[in-house]
């Protein structure tokens, strides 16, 4: 695909549904007692590998039309062994949670991927589950191809993340959820709590206790059915995936375009709180609830950015927008440091790398390091003019698209395909407000 300059970027535009949340509804609504329906769920690839996959494991689960869909669960430890492998394509965080879930039940699966997926590592979530009684067969270092098998009796578990991960705080309270009294997972730096907002949903005690050292503990009182709640289960927009359009209207002088209905849960809204510190004209209305999420319409006006030190303290609740955080901060005025990113390094791909090695190429100043970026931009566009290697990331393609929106020279990527896994209409969408991409 090609980006070339646009003129500007206007008019409004519907972001597709949280791929977060998507996965969550589709796994505890194929849990649960009763029936559960979903409308706004995203179809990218990713999720509806979830689908499948829950389907595989017993699980009725139906597309009533463009997301909407209905689950009718097979009930707390009623998931049944799959005939054949699941395959995950290029979905980590399906993969991570679906691990958990099936490790909660006594039943084996195999998992598989694409090529992107296989290089990432499990060890992080496999660590975990095996101290509640799960055994695994995988390649060296947790890779996929990987295969668990749940104990007949799960063991509860007070578990403190190593590192900062939802996944991995998510996969440890799926697996509670059969175990016998309380599982405690305790994370040092706030992760999403997606998991935790839903399981409250679905009538599952969930706590958050407060400790001496700043840490939280979350407690699960496992054994107890999911009920499938009455409401209908609306998801917001992603948040993530807006932050792409939100930052080529903030880079296209003359822009301003209207996003409805985004998810603004305060351990995903990082970059939004960013943006606004480097002088983005970001105005946040109509804010409501849905499904226990805050959401609002966002306007959006091109406008000066400046460079800013990005709080460390945010990185949990922005990962996935280093990419295109980056290109803001090559078109803003001034230098932007961003430190403690080495969890970008086992994303889709190294995306520390990515981008450092794709914004050179484009012309844009640079330093990056172990687990820091740092961008000196000067208040205007960079070259572009290059073509880029996306190593199947979507992120990287959709981010390195949006900085050809402005460029003086047009911006290709080599691989387009990636996209669909989490945005199937972002080209589409793009161009209907004036980007130039084919």
């Amino acid at each position: 695909m090609k980006s070339s300059k646009a003129q500007k970027l206007n008019g409004n535009a519907s972001i597709p549904g949280d791929k977060s949340i998507s996965h969550r509804a589709l796994m505890f609504g194929g849990l649960a007692v009763g029936r559960t329906e979903i409308k706004g769920l995203l179809e990218g690839e990713d999720v509806l590998h979830t689908a499948e996959a829950m389907r595989a494991m017993g699980a009725e689960t139906t597309r009533l039309g463009e997301g909407h869909w209905e689950c009718h669960g097979v009930g707390l430890g009623g998931l049944k062994e799959p005939e054949t492998a699941l395959e995950m394509g290029n979905s980590g965080t399906s993969t991570r949670l679906l691990i958990g879930l099936v490790a909660g039940h006594p039943v084996t699966a195999t998992f598989t991927g694409d090529a992107s997926l296989s290089k990432r590592p499990m060890g992080r979530v496999m660590k975990p589950l095996e101290q509640m009684g799960a055994v695994f067969a995988a390649r060296e270092g947790g890779k996929l191809p990987l295969t668990v098998t749940g104990p007949k009796d799960i063991l509860n578990i007070d578990y403190r993340l190593p590192v900062a991960s939802a996944q991995v705080k998510s996969a440890v309270m799926l697996c509670g959820l059969n175990a016998r009294g309380r599982t405690t997972v305790i994370e040092d730096k706030p992760t999403r709590d997606h998991t935790e907002n839903m399981l409250r949903h679905f009538g599952i005690e969930v706590e958050v206790e407060d400790l001496e050292d700043g840490a939280q503990a979350i407690h699960l009182m496992g054994q107890k059915d999911l009920v499938a709640p009455k409401e209908i289960i609306t998801v917001p927009a992603d948040p993530s995936s807006a932050a792409f359009p939100v930052v080529a209207a903030l880079i296209n002088q003359g822009s301003e375009i209207t996003l409805s209905g985004i998810g603004l849960n305060p351990r995903r809204a990082g970059l939004y709180d960013t943006l606004l510190e480097m002088g983005a004209e970001i105005t946040f209305e109509n804010k409501r609830e849905e499904g226990g999420e805050p959401i609002a319409d966002l306007i959006v006006r091109s406008s000066s950015l400046k460079g800013i030190d990005v709080p460390e303290a945010r990185v949990p609740s922005m990962i996935d927008e280093f990419p295109v955080l980056a290109v803001a901060a090559s078109c803003a005025n001034g230098t932007t440091r961003m430190r403690a990113l080495e969890e970008l390094r086992v994303k889709e791909s190294d995306r520390l790398l990515m981008m450092a090695e794709g914004l050179k190429a484009c012309g844009v100043e640079l330093e990056m390091g172990e687990d820091s970026l740092t961008i000196h931009g000067n208040g205007r566009a960079p070259r572009g003019g290059a073509t880029i290697k996306t190593a199947l990331d979507h992120r990287i393609a959709m981010s390195f698209l949006v900085l050809g929106s402005v460029t003086d020279e047009p911006v290709t990527i080599d691989d387009g395909a990636p996209i669909k896994t989490s945005f199937p209409s972002f080209v589409q969408l793009m161009n209907n407000l004036g980007a130039a991409i084919e």
